[in-house]
């Protein structure tokens, strides 16, 4: 069933160079090969496998904007890149990133269908799931009553509602490593009822909705592979095993 959806991944590159992508000897992080294959082209590939999606925006840096014809020019931050690309109108939006290396159909399906009709739309992974098949991965945990989660790098954006959150989001961009310094942008409630575990994940972004007036929605995906991104040398040697054990005859 196709619902039009404008998929776009993330694949601008940091001032100065990625540290990872110059300790790999690559241009530009997107272009680290997982498998034989830029992570970026692997990220394309599981977008054009998915019916539900009817257009593909990649977004770069100078480097990949230089050296490809598919890839649109990435603002400053992260922030004004995705406003820019609200500003279209081309609802619903997909956003994921190009060190999203192992996102596979079975992902998108499970985020897609869960995703469908809010306006906003978060996929994360619980740290048992993760830790169960994976116990060497490092993450960043935000915990909640019932869990702790780390994201997926899956994002839905289905209505120009989400404005003034992207306004809250390019306040704290910097630090969106730093779980509290992010949750309490989004107002004291939030933070305190995190802090104390008073609130499950889906009530923590059901108080952010609820501030902006708009349907807000946690989605937990059941593969712990969906929040391996590789934003380390460690993540691409787990990335790189993972890959050569599913191709493996």
């Amino acid at each position: 069933m196709s619902i039009g959806i404008t998929a776009v991944v993330l694949a601008g590159e940091r001032p100065g160079g990625d540290p990872l992508a110059a300790a790999l000897g690559v241009a530009a992080k997107a272009l680290i090969s997982v498998g034989g294959v830029p992570m970026v082209d692997r990220v394309v590939a599981a977008l054009e496998g998915c019916d539900a999606i009817g257009q593909i925006i990649v977004v770069g840096g100078e480097v990949l904007v230089a050296g490809r014809r598919d890839v649109e020019p990435a603002g400053r931050t992260i922030a004004e890149t995705v406003r820019g690309l609200v500003e279209r109108g081309r609802f619903p939006l997909l956003i994921t990133t190009a060190d999203h290396a192992l996102l596979d159909a079975d992902m998108l399906a499970g985020f897609i269908a869960e995703a469908a009709g809010h306006d906003l739309a978060v996929a994360v992974v619980e740290r048992r799931v993760l830790l169960r098949d994976y116990p060497a991965s490092k993450r960043t945990w935000l915990p909640f009553r019932g869990g702790a989660y780390s994201g997926a790098n899956l994002f839905w954006i289905g209505s120009a509602k989400v404005g003034p959150v992207l306004d809250v989001w390019a306040a704290v961009e910097q630090k969106r490593k730093r779980g509290r310094a992010l949750l309490s942008a989004f107002g004291p409630q939030v933070l305190v009822g995190t802090a104390l575990r008073l609130l499950t994940i889906q009530g923590a972004l059901s108080r952010v909705g609820q501030r902006f007036g708009l349907s807000a929605k946690v989605v937990v995906l059941p593969q712990a592979e969906a929040c391996i991104d590789v934003d380390s040398v460690a993540d691409h040697a787990l990335v790189e095993a993972i890959v050569a054990a599913r191709t493996k005859p």
